[in-house]
């Protein structure tokens, strides 16, 4: 019998770096039943964090996935939970996880409020349009303000931010909840901590009754403002509206992203998960809710939809790539329509081949539990596949769908790394495809000129990871460079050149001759090659039109100042001749590459920059030194704000500038700032700077030893 995919909830926990996603993911594995002891991130003891560094550094790295069941209004759910990463340098975590689920949990904590990564998954949520609810931990620490984080969601996030629930108390003595929709108070008792139900519902206290009241009509009013039929009832008598029809409506609201619901608690101390709990049944939508998944049908690119049932052609994503010691190679999926059976095969859209799936697992965590079969709605992790990518689409083979895949951030920081004995030469490259193959984050390349191997990634504490990973997973000690920056290269004006390519040998031999002018692109958001052919009356034959343009492409790799990639460029082909004898494919390949290098030092080539967003928070003694030492890095200072008794400081600073930021910075501040960095976008290098990078740049490649 298929099951009721109106009792399933597929949802992420995401946030900031420490505001307790995990802490949270603990106590909802605790109250479902799914682990019969609470685990801790400090003391290394979580159940989703379960990689070695995560436990060492009480942080997560990969997202984790798990399936609970929660008892609600008579109806047992299953919530498949993805926790999610909360450091920038794992964006791509959530980024690839955002894009599977139907709801998420915005974790904030209650004294930080919105901090710079809560923007950034919050964007992230946008793009993907998921729906969502707030839950604001930590409030019993020192400096704990609900309706501030709540003010802050609304001022920087530009969403509705709507409690539903109001804290009794805060810091030390934040004893409860009271539940706005149900106007009753909710208390929790300490000595029942580790018990299932830890709370009683009484009445609300006597000097909470007012604000209460105006908060709950704040509630009925924005809801209301949302549903017709609520507007009535609203001016005829706002107290004749049900907590049922309350519910429903802020669950349609929620779901048309026009609200986010807001909840708070204390996830360490074991207050207002349960809560939390219900409000993921009761707002965020499932599967039937978010209706039918759109791609196209790649024998004749027409639209095609897929309804999330079984009845409808089998059709999944896979979202993430990873490798397990004991069962190889696990592709996570999440399943729109159909059903799949282990041991069948399903079509890959991307390579256009079968694959068979020998196994399916239900994932908590980093164990699997074999399932027989998965169907609409489902996430789980399947293996024995040959070729599977993140972002590949896993689909009926008689009902071929693609579904829009995923795009994932360009790497900003590189580093030279080499096995620090010969023989490990081997497991190093059979490491980093590995790694590689897991996180589309992480790429790995030879230096053309020096013949080092380079590994790039997202941040300092990305590379820190993967080479660690390398030592742990894969038994390679290796010894690495200091830290590159990822520069580019970019055109700033137009020129017009003439490029003729000619190879005399004993035979036939080689002539193209192309007439072309070459610059930037016309949108500055565009990104590869702008190819315009206006060549006309033959000049240059059809057939070698495509040579040409695939000789700028493969030339972009390499610009002309200090052999840094091009984003992006614009080619107007106006002319060129032909040989009838000599002329062939490559011919014309090799003049548009060689044109390319003549030109491009001629359309006034600039080198790029990553340019970070550097938020710190300080303590106002501390701010002035602070200041000036970004100053100092060429960072441009954006903005400051009162943050609780802080002072937050903004600014854009090049990558090149802040290594080993946090050592400084925890001596100027005698360690009492903190600080976030997060990729913003690439710039022009100072012309000074510029000729240090390219002078750099061109003795490596003649091999001077630096």
């Amino acid at each position: 019998m298929a099951r009721d995919l109106r009792f399933t909830r597929n949802i992420g926990i995401m946030a900031h770096i420490d505001a307790g996603k995990t802490t949270t993911s603990e106590r909802i594995l605790f109250y479902t039943g799914k682990t019969h002891k609470i685990g801790e991130t400090h003391e290394g003891t979580a159940t989703m964090d379960w990689m070695a560094q995560e436990q060492e550094r009480g942080i997560t790295i990969t997202s984790a996935a798990t399936t609970a069941f929660w008892h609600y209004k008579d109806a047992t759910y299953q919530i498949n939970i993805i926790d999610t990463p909360g450091h920038v340098d794992f964006t791509v975590e959530v980024e690839r996880s955002l894009r599977v689920l139907d709801g998420a949990v915005a974790t904030f904590c209650a004294v930080g409020g919105v901090e710079p990564q809560s923007e950034t998954v919050w964007r992230q949520a946008d793009k993907y349009n998921v729906p969502r609810i707030g839950y604001v931990n930590k409030m019993d620490r020192t400096g704990a303000d609900f309706l501030a984080v709540c003010a802050q969601v609304k001022e920087r996030l530009g969403a509705t931010a709507l409690p539903i629930v109001l804290p009794i108390g805060a810091e030390d003595k934040f004893v409860g909840l009271i539940d706005l929709i149900y106007n009753r108070a909710i208390i929790y008792h300490e000595e029942k901590k580790n018990e299932l139900v830890n709370y009683t519902y009484e009445e609300i206290p006597e000097n909470m009754k007012a604000e209460a009241e105006k908060w709950r009509n704040t509630l009925i009013e924005e809801v209301a403002a949302q549903d017709d039929a609520l507007m009535e009832k609203f001016f005829d008598d706002p107290n004749s509206i049900t907590a049922d029809e309350l519910v429903a409506g802020v669950r349609k609201a929620t779901m048309a992203m026009a609200i986010v619901p807001m909840l708070c608690g204390s996830s360490f101390k074991n207050k207002g998960v349960q809560i939390l709990l219900d409000s993921i049944m009761a707002f965020l939508p499932s599967p039937i809710d978010i209706g039918a998944v759109v791609g196209t049908d790649p024998r004749n690119n027409e639209e095609v939809k897929r309804e999330p049932s079984e009845a409808d052609p089998f059709c999944s994503l896979a979202f993430k790539i990873a490798t397990d010691p004991f069962v190889g190679r696990l592709a996570f999926i999440r399943v729109y329509s159909g059903k799949l059976d282990a041991g069948s095969y399903v079509h890959n859209s991307r390579s256009d081949k079968k694959e068979r799936i020998s196994r399916l697992y239900q994932m908590h965590a980093n164990k699997q539990n074999p399932i027989e079969y998965v169907s609409a709605g489902d996430i789980c992790a399947c293996v024995g596949f040959k070729d599977v990518r993140t972002g590949d689409t896993l689909c009926d083979e008689k009902a071929p769908i693609v579904l829009e895949s995923m795009t994932f951030p360009e790497t900003v920081i590189g580093l030279a790394v080499e096995p620090k004995t010969q023989k490990d030469l081997d497991k190093l490259g059979v490491g980093l495809s590995k790694l590689a193959e897991e996180d589309p984050t992480f790429t790995v390349k030879t230096d053309e000129d020096s013949g080092q191997t380079i590994i790039s990634g997202m941040g300092e504490l990305h590379l820190e990871i993967i080479v660690d990973r390398l030592k742990r997973e894969f038994g390679v000690e290796i010894n690495q460079g200091a830290p590159q920056v990822n520069y580019k290269e970019a055109l700033k004006s137009s020129v017009q050149h003439r490029e003729v390519f000619k190879k005399q040998t004993g035979g036939r031999g080689k002539f193209a001759d192309i007439i072309f002018e070459l610059g930037p692109a016309d949108d500055k958001e565009f990104s590869g090659l702008q190819f315009v052919d206006e060549v006309k009356g033959g000049n240059i034959p059809k057939e070698f039109i495509p040579s040409v343009q695939k000789g700028f492409e493969n030339a972009m790799a390499n610009g002309a100042l200090a052999g840094y990639k091009l984003d992006s460029m614009k080619v107007r082909l106006i002319d060129g001749s032909f040989h009838p004898v000599d002329s062939d494919q490559l011919s014309f390949e090799i003049a548009a590459r060689n044109g390319f290098r003549n030109a491009a030092l001629k359309a006034n080539p600039v080198i790029m920059e990553p340019i970070m967003s550097v938020e710190v928070v300080t303590p106002e003694e501390s701010m002035g030194d602070i200041i000036g030492d970004l100053n100092k890095r060429r960072g441009q200072i954006a903005g400051m704000e009162q943050k609780g008794n802080a002072r937050a400081v903004k600014a854009k600073v090049p990558l090149s500038e802040m290594f080993g930021y946090v050592t400084v910075l925890r001596t100027i501040s005698s360690g009492r700032a903190t600080s976030t960095m997060e990729f913003s976008h690439f710039d022009e290098v100072p012309a000074n700077l510029a000729k240090e990078i390219i002078e750099k740049s061109s003795g490596r490649r003649r091999g001077v030893d630096e």
